[in-house]
């Protein structure tokens, strides 16, 4: 499990091998690289935590350093630089493009150490869910892109409780959190050194670990979930065995005591060529397990089709993502799907008009774009008030707080980023009936 990951680009063998050894010894993966185009790919394949890079490349450390922070906006490593130079100049110059720190050689081992460790340590501590004291969704992201492009064998594991929305809106916000930190800390107890548990969402889990263990470790959690469930309920609702939404007894406002469902995929049997394959084939084996009555798992065999999501045949469930964040656009996508709505997601904004005469989305996800030039409202402007045959509904994000210009460019609702993945869904559920009546 590569779960902290450091480049050393250097064109100096003995220098750099001198580095990874150290950073290895303290737990650290290291990949290393003399050149700099090969660097890039390393860092669109790995993600890096942080990046050290020398002047001894053949390339100037300057660009070099401007082109990894433009290529790592989202995912934002620390980059440090080492140089020969003590220069005051050359340290202000690299730390204004974008460098994190400036090591000067030689460097003291006990002092390389700690300065990578701090490094490392704030960039964690800026991913983390507070409730749960788990890595965010983002760093999720990146370790499954990680094992992806590793030659290791693992097992990737979605985990939910299910109803627990409904939970919350009974019992409330607190008794909620509480539900989700136990069962936190029930998955970390059976987890091992080197296996990773992150949040996906807000409210699901993603382990991390070899496939030898996978399905133990799914079984294992069905029957620890079952055992402690019922401590977070009255006596008369444990008894009963389900609740009532709003107090009476109608037989539409019953809803089930929460469960968890897992799916778990694997790339023993299957290789998956790109991360979205493994969200779909994940999220797709996660819903059988739901599809169950109580807790349950399913585990990907070779025969299960990763393409085996229902399809609503009367009702338009299809929505139409337009977000540059490729990390974002992929949990948008996943949580999407995961709740039963059909996704096509564009990268580009020109790529909207095909896609929408060819999808047809009910609701459009569109991203303001650029800050410099906004192309997002021109396209939602064109969508609204010059293409007549478009009927979607749109939800606007961006972090331009100018709600009447936006509402002005005729979105249907106005979403300041960063927003809550709950916020986002509800919307589209309420878009989604109202486009479908």
């Amino acid at each position: 499990m590569l779960a902290k990951a450091v480049l050393i680009i250097d064109k100096r063998i003995e220098q750099s091998t001198r580095y990874k050894r150290i950073l290895e010894n303290i737990d650290i993966t290291v990949f290393t690289s003399a050149d700099f185009a090969l660097s890039l790919k390393i860092i669109n394949d790995f993600e890096p935590d942080l990046i050290l890079i020398s002047d001894s490349i053949d390339f100037d450390i300057k660009k070099a350093i401007e082109q990894i922070r433009v290529l790592t906006y989202n995912i934002r490593p620390a980059i440090i630089a080492l140089s020969k130079s003590n220069h005051i100049q050359d340290k202000i110059e690299l730390l204004d493009l974008g460098a994190d720190d400036f090591l000067s050689e030689p460097i003291n081992t006990e002092e390389f150490k700690a300065r990578i460790n701090a490094h490392l340590r704030r960039s964690l501590e800026n991913n983390f869910v507070e409730n749960t004291m788990l890595f965010d969704s983002k760093v999720s992201y990146k370790m499954i892109k990680r094992e992806l492009n590793s030659a290791q064998e693992w097992a990737i594991m979605l985990i939910d409780i299910d109803n627990l929305e409904f939970y919350k809106e009974i019992y409330g916000e607190l008794a909620a959190d509480k539900l989700l930190q136990t069962y936190s800390a029930i998955i970390k107890s059976s987890l091992e050194k080197g296996d990773y548990i992150g949040q996906f969402g807000k409210d699901d889990f993603i382990v991390i670990t070899n496939p030898e263990k996978a399905e133990k470790i799914a079984n294992y959690l069905v029957y620890a979930f079952e055992t402690v469930v019922s401590k977070f309920y009255s006596k008369s609702d444990a008894k009963r065995g389900f609740m009532f939404m709003h107090g009476d007894e109608e037989a539409e406002n019953k809803v089930n005591l929460v469960s968890t469902s897992i799916g778990v995929i694997t790339n023993q049997y299957k290789k998956y060529s790109d991360i979205k394959q493994i969200i779909s084939s994940l999220i797709s084996t996660h819903k059988l397990a739901k599809y169950k009555t109580g807790s349950a798992y399913v585990v990907e065999r070779p025969k299960i089709s990763a393409d085996n999501a229902v399809e609503e045949k009367e009702k338009n469930n299809n929505i139409l993502i337009a977000e540059p964040d490729e990390a974002l656009s992929i949990l948008l996508e996943a949580t999407a799907r995961l709740q039963g709505y059909n996704v096509k997601v564009v990268n580009e904004f020109d790529e909207i008009y095909d896609a929408i005469t060819q999808y047809n989305p009910a609701v459009i996800i569109l991203d303001a774009g650029n800050s410099e030039t906004l192309k997002g409202l021109e396209v939602c402007r064109k969508l609204k008030f010059e293409l007549q045959n478009v009927k979607s509904n749109i939800i606007f994000t961006t972090t331009l707080h100018d709600k009447e210009m936006v509402l002005n460019a005729g979105a249907d609702l106005y979403l300041p980023k960063p927003y809550e993945l709950s916020v986002i869904f509800g919307w589209i559920k309420k878009f989604n009936d109202n486009y479908n009546e």
